[in-house]
């Protein structure tokens, strides 16, 4: 593709990529528990959205939690307390169901009947580029209609797709200077 930036940051330009602005602001919205796994209140609500249902448990099963249900008791009754590397199997497990269980309901939001969602794209930061180097890049909004590739992406955790899925569904709408928005300081929409 045109314009894919190689050497992002040679010369002190600052931000993301635009598929991770939106995978952050769609996390966001999806509601992840805000207590971190690490902490007794934040593993054990994680556990029991992960246990709550056979629906749920199966998920988990399949997102990579493969312990017996023994085990999963006891870290429910504060028997035992699960090791790091089941700690983040914990938290990818957890993710991991929750866009799942997340996706059809954002994805109905996000593209609203055909109209779309509104999309801010904050440009990236030039604070750090010398004068000869800044480029005019502003503040652009767009209307984005297709959202189903971007969050079937998103839910199924892949960046790569997520990243052409974002480019060819709404920023290459931005018209021909589409590329100055591969990098940004931040994405914004709501849903």
């Amino acid at each position: 593709m045109p314009e894919r930036h190689i050497e992002f940051g040679r010369y002190g330009a600052r931000g993301i990529k635009g598929h991770q602005a939106v995978a952050r602001r769609l996390d966001s919205l999806a509601g992840f528990i805000a207590s971190p796994v690490t902490t007794r209140r934040g593993r054990l609500a994680r556990l029991r959205y992960l246990t709550r249902t056979q629906h749920a448990r199966q998920a988990a099963r399949e997102a990579g939690l493969t312990v017996t249900d023994r085990t999963l008791e006891a870290w429910l009754n504060a028997g035992r307390t699960p090791s790091r590397k089941n700690l983040e199997r914990i938290e990818t497990a957890y993710r991991t169901v929750r866009r799942q269980n997340t996706a059809r309901h954002l994805l109905a939001r996000l593209n609203h009947d055909g109209l779309g969602t509104r999309v801010e794209f904050h440009p990236l930061d030039q604070s750090q580029v010398g004068r000869p180097r800044l480029r005019a890049v502003t503040y652009r909004t767009l209307n984005v209609r297709h959202w189903d590739r971007i969050v079937r992406a998103w839910a199924d955790d892949d960046e790569e797709a997520l990243d052409h899925a974002w480019i060819a569904d709404a920023v290459v709408d931005l018209g021909s200077g589409w590329g100055q928005y591969e990098y940004v300081t931040s994405i914004g929409f709501a849903a």
